[in-house]
C-alpha cells in the first residue's frame, strides 16, 4: 500500500502513530502541517520522511500566490528550513528538499512554472523510491535461504518507505518468490515500531514473524534460533551505518555469534561526506521511555536517556544492499574514497 500520495495540492499520509489498531488517513495541504507529521512520527522512516519532505515544498509552491519567481523562491527556501528543522540524523530529509530546491533553482520561467516542475518532480521522487525498493528487494533476496530464520530491527517496510519496503522488501521479495523463511522482529522500544508497524505489515502480508523484546536478542542468538540480521538505515557514512538505537547492540551479538548482518538501504541513504564522527544523534523527548502510551511506568521526574538513534561501524557489517547490488563494506568503502 502506498504510505503517501498526491492529489491536487492535498498530501495524504497514513498516521503512523495510530496504528496497529486503527489506519487512520491525515490530509495536509501546508508545508507546515508535513513538517509537524514528520516531528511527531506521524510519517517516519527516512525514505518516506524524503518524500514527505519534497511533498512538503511541492504544497508551498502549489499553494503559493507569489507574483513573481524569486518570490515563490523565497517561500520554498523558507519552508525548506521548517522542514530541515524536523529531525537532524535521517540523511534522506536534507537529500530530498536539496534536490527539490536545485530543481526550482535551475527553472527558467514564472512563478508558475517553477512551482509545476516542483511538484512534477515531488511526484516523480515517489515513484522513484517504489522502483528504488523493488530493485532493494530483487538484490538482497539473492541472499536469503530457503529456511532462512531472519532479524529485523525497528520498521523498514512499506511504512517506511513509499511502499514495498528496504529491509522488509527485501524479506518480501524472498517471501513471493517462494522461500520458506520466517522473521524474528524486535519490538523497538521506546515507540515500538517493530511491535506495531514491523508484526502488522509482515501479518498482513502472511509471512510468518514472531516478536521479542529488545533485549531477549542475544538469547534468541546463543539458541541458533536466527541465521541472518536485516535491517534499514537512516544515513550510511563513510565508516558507519546509522539506524535505529539498538542497531548497535544487534550488529555486535551477530558478529559474535557469526550470523550475517544486512543493512538494506537506497542510495540517497548514503553520505560520503561524512564520517560517524559528523552525525548528529537526534535525542527525543523523555516522555517517550517513561511513558508507555498515557500510562508512566517510571519514578515521577526521573532523569531519562532518549538517543532515537545508534552508530554502527562497519567492521560489523557484512554487506549493505541498494538498488544497484549487494556492496560488500570494502566495496562500500571503495565507493567512498572515490
Amino acid at each position: 500500500m502506498r504510505t503517501i500520495e498526491w492529489d491536487e495540492g492535498t498530501v495524504t499520509i497514513v498516521d503512523q502513530t495510530k496504528l496497529p489498531d486503527e489506519t487512520f488517513y491525515l490530509s495536509m495541504t501546508k508545508c507546515d502541517e508535513v513538517a509537524s507529521a514528520i516531528q511527531e512520527m506521524k510519517v517516519r522512516g527516512a525514505p518516506l520522511i524524503g518524500v514527505a519532505a519534497a511533498y512538503g515544498l511541492a504544497l508551498t509552491a502549489y499553494h503559493s500566490k507569489a507574483k513573481t519567481r524569486a518570490a515563490l523562491m523565497r517561500q520554498m527556501e523558507t519552508s525548506a528550513k521548517t522542514l530541515k528543522g524536523t529531525r537532524p540524523t535521517a540523511v534522506n530529509l536534507f537529500w530530498a528538499i536539496d534536490r527539490v530546491l536545485s530543481k526550482a533553482r535551475g527553472t527558467i520561467g514564472s512563478a508558475k512554472t517553477v512551482a509545476r516542475v516542483v511538484v512534477d518532480e515531488a511526484r516523480g521522487m515517489a515513484d522513484e523510491d517504489v522502483e528504488i525498493n523493488r530493485k532493494i528487494g530483487a538484490n538482497g533476496s539473492k541472499l536469503i535461504c530457503d529456511g532462512d530464520v531472519l532479524l529485523t530491527h525497528c520498521n523498514a517496510g512499506s511504512l517506511a518507505t513509499v511502499d514495498y519496503g528496504t529491509a522488509l522488501g527485501v524479506i518480501r521479495t524472498a517471501w513471493e518468490a517462494g522461500r520458506k523463511i520466517r522473521v524474528i522482529a524486535t519490538e523497538t522500544r521506546p515507540r515500538l515500531q517493530g511491535a506495531r508497524l514491523t508484526a502488522y505489515e509482515l501479518k498482513r502480508d502472511g509471512i510468518p514473524v514472531t516478536l521479542i523484546t529488545d533485549n531477549m536478542v542475544g538469547y534468541a542468538m546463543s539458541q541458533r534460533l536466527i541465521n541472518k540480521v536485516v535491517v534499514g538505515a537512516d544515513r550510511i557514512v563513510r565508516d558507519a551505518v546509522v539506524n535505529k538505537i539498538g542497531t548497535y547492540t544487534i550488529a555486535v551479538l551477530a558478529h559474535e555469534h557469526g550470523i550475517p548482518f544486512y543493512v538494506a538501504a537506497p542510495t540517497s541513504t548514503f553520505d560520503l561526506a561524512q564520517a560517524s564522527q559528523d552525525v548528529v544523534i537526534e535525542e527525543r523527548s523523555r516522555d517517550e521511555v517513561s511513558y508507555i502510551g498515557s500510562e508512566r511506568v517510571t519514578p515521577a521526574e526521573v532523569d531519562v536517556l532518549n538517543p532515537a538513534f545508534d552508530i554502527t561501524p562497519m567492521k560489523y557489517v557484512s554487506a549493505i544492499i541498494c538498488e544497484t547490488g549487494v556492496l560488500s563494506p570494502a566495496e562500500f568503502l571503495q565507493a567512498a574514497s572515490a
